[in-house]
């Protein structure tokens, strides 16, 4: 059994998704982290301070502090120092992502001292909720699980004593001290330093110009040369191509549910005497699960996989034999054109009100994703959980045009469903 850790009486804790509990630093050797920041693209790195500033006042409200992740795709993040953040502070991102530079994803965590810290990197972008530190150690693990099913890693990094196949622990200490120190820096104090700047430059500019003209209104007039007109040639540039919107090729939600409720019942079905199944996680690459012997033998779960007919994409096994690891693929679901038809406060209130009618929780943020040619759009994420199936609420959520099904979790024990996904919106 995984068992949390007792915490610091100082640390400060707040509530993630799904009721984890999260921090906002960890201390190595001398030094203190700042970690589980809001990340964001970003577009213009000589100038970043209007960027931060719009993400400030409308994806994460309150934020007051920022910090720069150069390279090769520039990243800031945001936090708000009244849940623990402090100026100065040192960034745990930008460090780790500068000491694995070589690495264009990868998926981690590592053990520090006050819980877990889990970090998701791909094609050198930090996700949404790819920095987190969590207090508890399951917490930890299922979010990292849940990620596994996603091809194509350059490094898996986990504590050994997980014995999770295919992963390696390495020392967090001696990868920090390699990456750059970036502080956390007031926002406000950004603009201030651009001020300056400009008075000093515009100042610089103003005694140019004036000794200039002094020169010019000194200096000896040349009768002007006579010059022939030349006929300028207009050259027609070409337009680049429209580029598509991500909710013109949305995958259809119904066959994503539908293919993760056939693979939860596909899964569950697999029985065999001393081993139980865990919790099953699906994303529309496949779903991984895992089985834990309580006794009995490993030839056992050995033959019952054989021989339940399906196509393992993975397996591995803990070194002691006791527990198994499985990812299980599903066809890729089609595409569509689903435009939002919503802007973000309506739907928020249509959600709030159907949640609330059907008398349960729902958790509802805001959240940008920017294009390749630097268009912004907005979607709003969500999250519940919910004792009916995938079926059931695919004819409730399809009704929200621009939706996407993310992720999906069933837990074996409560016989409840979790779920996490995302809709576009004007």
């Amino acid at each position: 059994m995984l068992e949390d850790d007792n915490l610091d009486e100082n640390t400060e804790a707040r509530e993630f998704e799904g009721g984890k509990n999260w921090g906002t630093s960890f201390d190595i050797g001398q030094t203190t982290y700042a970690t589980s920041l809001f990340w964001q693209p970003l577009r213009n790195v000589d100038d970043p301070y209007l960027e931060v500033e719009d993400a400030a006042e409308e994806v994460l409200e309150g934020a007051d502090l920022f910090v720069l992740k150069k390279g090769k795709s520039p990243q800031f993040g945001l936090c708000i120092s009244s849940q623990g953040y402090q100026k100065g502070t040192r960034a745990a991102i930008p460090a780790l992502v500068g000491a694995l530079s070589e690495a264009t994803s990868f998926l981690a965590v590592f053990k520090v001292n006050n819980g877990w810290w889990y970090v998701c990197v791909r094609n050198d972008i930090v996700l949404s909720d790819g920095d987190m530190l969590f207090f508890n150690e399951q917490d930890a693990k299922d979010q990292f699980s849940s990620m596994l099913a996603v091809p194509d890693w350059n490094y898996k990094i986990a504590p050994a004593e997980w014995n999770i196949a295919d992963t390696r622990e390495l020392n967090l200490e001696e990868i920090l001290k390699q990456g750059p120190k970036e502080i956390l820096q007031k926002i406000h104090a950004l603009r201030g330093a651009k001020l300056v700047a400009a008075i000093v430059v515009s100042l610089v500019v103003g005694i140019w110009l004036l000794s200039s003209i002094i020169s010019f209104i000194m200096k000896p007039r040349a009768p002007k040369p006579i010059v022939a007109p030349i006929a300028i040639k207009e050259v027609q540039k070409t337009p680049p191509p429209p580029e598509p919107k991500p909710w013109e090729a949305i995958p259809r939600p119904e066959q994503i549910l539908s293919k993760c409720y056939n693979g939860v019942q596909d899964l569950v079905t697999i029985s065999t005497p001393g081993w139980k199944i865990g919790g099953i996680t699906c994303t529309p690459e496949g779903l991984v699960t895992s089985w834990k012997m309580e006794i009995g033998r490993l030839s056992w779960i050995d033959k019952a996989l054989k021989d339940s007919g399906i196509v393992f994409s993975s397996k591995s096994i803990s070194p002691n034999g006791t527990e198994v690891i499985a990812s299980m693929p599903i066809s890729r679901a089609k595409t569509f054109n689903s435009p939002p038809t919503m802007n973000g406060v309506d739907l928020v209130n249509t959600i709030n009100d159907l949640f609330q009618g059907l008398q349960m929780q729902v958790s509802l943020s805001s959240q940008t994703w920017t294009s390749p040619q630097n268009k912004v759009y907005k979607s709003v994420k969500f999250s519940f959980s919910s004792k009916h199936d995938p079926l059931v609420w695919a004819d409730i959520l399809t009704k929200f045009s621009g939706l996407m099904i993310n992720l999906i979790k069933y837990d074996t024990n409560t016989n409840s469903w979790y779920y996490e996904g995302a809709i576009y919106v004007l």
